[in-house]
């Protein structure tokens, strides 16, 4: 009798899992290039934009998953971050799932690309470092401190007049008009929603009664208006940061595959809407957690495959360089010009993970602006299945589109660096992360 006790007390603590919280101030300075440049630079603030995140300890190495209010984090910047911040929790660096918000009045980091335009002002060095060192003094202070898990719960609903496809109006296979994050255009806020994924996905993690922290999930560019050099967290900031109050406990919100997804169809740019997106997105984090299903904690499992995905053909180097390199081309131009220069340079293969909470759950961390149909494709990898999908983590690939998206044309696949047989790679790579 005695070995068989003694193998279910191992048993037992081989599933025990702790939680760590963190939160960390990362508002840029006055000054600081917003957006890597292409909209005004900070000139004041609305709220404080913040890195919040889980470190979750097991009997494995730690995992963590981190949300920022940037607008992105590209290339090497993104490996160096993830470095940090694995040192700082005590793993490896395929184990931090590191994703931006996307934000537009917030900093894009990406100092390979500022050394190909040093005069452009394109990142804040001195802010950035700041920035890392807070989110790294963070995760010490979380882990000093951690609480056990029992259990989590899952739950959604459904996000009422927020997101809209910016690629509806489609004229004899083209895309015409788009309504972005904003439109004053009635004729554009009259066509269909489109596809989208409608329901915001919650996840919380609990010890016993307590809720220790809840991380939400829902696809949408998250800008309500921008570029008047305003930091602000913006709608989504402002729902997750209310629930954080009423709460007392963390909640973490993550920006799903909202790259063609936006808030025109509903949203005219007005100051006035704002505070309304930010109420229809908090009345569906209320609602994502009122008919939840509780779900043991057992195991946790993280999966990481490295990509790389090749350049868009399309956008060769060499002409690149002469857009950037040509001073009487508008700074926007030259920074976009740039930023593809950037993919093109960074060979190292790019994070794919997921983590897998017991036998329900997955949440799949994708890079880039991609496409909404990358998670629906996710979800029915997975039927009966909890999927929750994170994208914007490294963004160096700019916009992820579908191959026949390509054709279609529009806005985004001129800003995706990564060529159109991407979908292949990706979807291969989802099926791969989700398999449990």
């Amino acid at each position: 009798m005695k070995p068989l006790i003694l193998l279910s007390l191992v048993s037992f603590q081989a599933f025990a899992v702790q939680i760590a919280p963190f939160r960390a101030d990362v508002t840029p300075p006055i000054g600081a290039p917003l957006c890597g440049g292409l909209v005004k630079p900070a000139a004041g603030v609305s709220e404080p934009l913040l890195a919040l995140g889980v470190v979750l300890l097991s009997d494995e190495k730690p995992v963590v998953l981190c949300a920022i209010d940037f607008c992105e984090i590209r290339g090497a910047d993104h490996i160096h971050w993830r470095e940090v911040l694995a040192k700082a929790a005590g793993t490896s660096p395929e184990r931090v799932a590191l994703h931006s918000l996307h934000q537009h009045n917030a900093p894009l980091v990406d100092t390979a690309v500022q050394k190909l335009l040093p005069e452009v002002g394109i990142i804040d060095v001195v802010a950035t470092d700041r920035a890392l060192a807070g989110i790294t003094a963070s995760i010490e202070a979380a882990l000093k401190k951690p609480q056990p898990v029992t259990h989590i719960s899952t739950g959604e609903a459904k996000v009422s007049e927020v997101a809209g496809n910016r690629r509806v109006q489609v004229i004899d296979g083209k895309v015409g008009k788009m309504r972005g994050s904003a439109s004053k255009d009635a004729a554009l806020r009259a066509l269909p929603e489109g596809l989208i994924d409608p329901m915001l996905k919650t996840i919380c993690f609990w010890n016993g009664g307590t809720k220790l922290a809840a991380l939400h999930y829902y696809a949408t560019h998250p800008m309500s208006y921008y570029n008047d050099g305003i930091v602000t967290h913006d709608f989504a900031g402002i729902a997750r940061e209310r629930r954080t109050q009423e709460d007392d406990v963390p909640h973490i919100y993550f920006t799903g595959c909202g790259g063609n997804i936006g808030a025109g169809k509903y949203n005219d740019g007005s100051p006035e809407m704002r505070p309304l997106l930010a109420d229809r997105i908090h009345a569906a984090m209320i609602e994502s957690e009122k008919n939840v299903k509780r779900i043991p904690l057992t195991k946790i499992e993280w999966k990481h495959v490295p990509v790389v995905l090749q350049p868009n053909p399309e956008f060769p180097e060499e002409r690149m360089l002469k857009v950037m390199q040509n001073t009487a081309t508008s700074p926007s131009q030259r920074i976009t010009a740039a930023l593809r220069i950037g993919f093109i340079h960074h060979r190292e293969p790019i994070p794919f993970t997921s983590l897998h909470l017991g036998d329900e759950v997955c949440l799949v961390h994708l890079p880039g602006e991609s496409f909404v149909e990358y998670q629906l494709f996710a979800q029915q990898q997975r039927p009966g299945g909890f999927v929750c999908t994170a994208s914007y983590g490294d963004g160096v690939t700019g916009y992820i589109p579908l191959e026949h998206s390509f054709e279609e044309g529009g806005y985004e696949p001129s800003q995706a660096y990564a060529a159109p047989k991407s979908e292949k790679v990706m979807k291969k790579t989802i099926s791969e992360l989700l398999i449990p």
